[in-house]
C-alpha cells in the first residue's frame, strides 16, 4: 500500500514538470522578499479550548463535558537562495477531554449515555522542511509562504471510564509519518521581526498505534491516507525573526 502512494506521487510529480515545461508564461514577476544568506527562527503555536455544561445539540442531550488542545513549535532555518531556505522544527501537542455526561437521543426509547470518561494524548514530532516565500506584489512587508515537511512522531494516549474501583483504562504508544505543506501568510513589522499565520495540509500520512487495554488485553491500529486535506486543529500563529 505504501509503495502505491510513493509511485502515485512520483507519477503526479512527473505529470506537473511536463505540464509545466509545455505550458504558457504567466508574467508573473518574481521579486526579492528574503535574500540569500539569511537565517531564521521562531515559534509558532495554537490553543483551543471549549467547555460545555447541560448543553443540547441535535441527538446530544444533557453535555457536560471539557477539553482542550495545545500546540507549540519551535523552528530553525537558513536561506540557500533568495525566497528559499531550508530547516528544522520541532512540535508538541497535547490534547484533552473530559466527559461528565452525554446522553444521546435516537428516540423510540433508545437512550445512550457516557459518564466519567477520560482520553489524554500528547505527541512529539521532528520535521525538515523546505519553504518558499513570495512578496505581495512589489511589498516587502506582506508576502506569501510555504512550507514543505517531512514529520515524523512518537507519542503516547490513555484513556478511562468509570470511578474507583470501577476504573477500566487503555494505554497506547503512537508512531505517525508525514508528508504535508502548511501554506501562510508572513507580516513584517519591524525590518527582522515577523508574524505569521499558517494552516497545515496533510498529504502522505502513515499512523500506528498500539494499545493495551488494563494491562492484559493488546490491540493495533494502522491508518495511511494519501489526500491533501486540511487540518482543522493546525492553524497557527507565531513569529518569526530574520537575521
Amino acid at each position: 500500500m505504501k509503495k502505491r502512494y510513493v509511485i502515485f506521487f512520483i507519477s503526479l510529480l512527473c505529470v506537473a514538470t511536463v505540464c509545466a515545461q509545455r505550458g504558457f508564461d504567466r508574467k508573473i514577476k518574481s521579486s526579492l522578499f528574503v535574500p540569500k544568506g539569511t537565517w531564521m527562527g521562531g515559534c509558532s503555536f495554537s490553543y483551543s479550548e471549549q467547555t460545555n455544561d447541560n448543553y443540547k445539540f441535535l441527538v446530544l442531550d444533557n453535555v457536560k463535558a471539557s477539553g482542550y488542545n495545545f500546540k507549540v513549535s519551535p523552528y530553525a532555518g537558513y536561506f540557500f537562495a533568495d525566497n528559499m531556505a531550508a530547516g528544522a522544527r520541532l512540535n508538541y501537542s497535547r490534547s484533552y477531554i473530559d466527559i461528565g455526561n452525554l446522553d444521546l437521543d435516537l428516540g423510540d426509547d433508545l437512550t445512550f449515555d457516557i459518564k466519567d470518561y477520560k482520553y489524554l494524548e500528547h505527541t512529539v514530532y521532528a520535521s525538515g522542511f523546505l519553504r518558499t516565500y513570495m512578496g505581495l506584489g512589489n511589498s516587502k512587508i506582506f508576502g506569501f509562504f510555504n512550507e514543505l515537511r517531512l514529520s515524523y512522531g512518537y507519542g503516547q494516549g490513555k484513556n478511562t471510564s468509570g470511578v474507583e474501583n470501577d476504573l477500566t483504562g487503555t494505554y497506547q504508544y503512537i508512531h505517525r509519518l508525514q508528508l504535508g505543506s502548511a501554506p501562510g501568510l508572513t507580516a513584517f513589522v519591524t525590518n527582522n521581526i515577523a508574524v505569521e499565520v499558517s494552516i497545515g495540509l496533510v498529504g502522505l500520512d502513515f499512523k500506528w498505534i498500539n494499545q493495551k487495554t488494563n494491562q492484559v488485553e493488546s490491540g493495533y491500529r494502522r491508518n495511511s491516507s494519501a489526500n491533501f486535506k486540511i487540518d482543522i486543529f493546525s492553524l497557527n500563529i507565531g513569529m518569526c525573526f530574520y537575521l
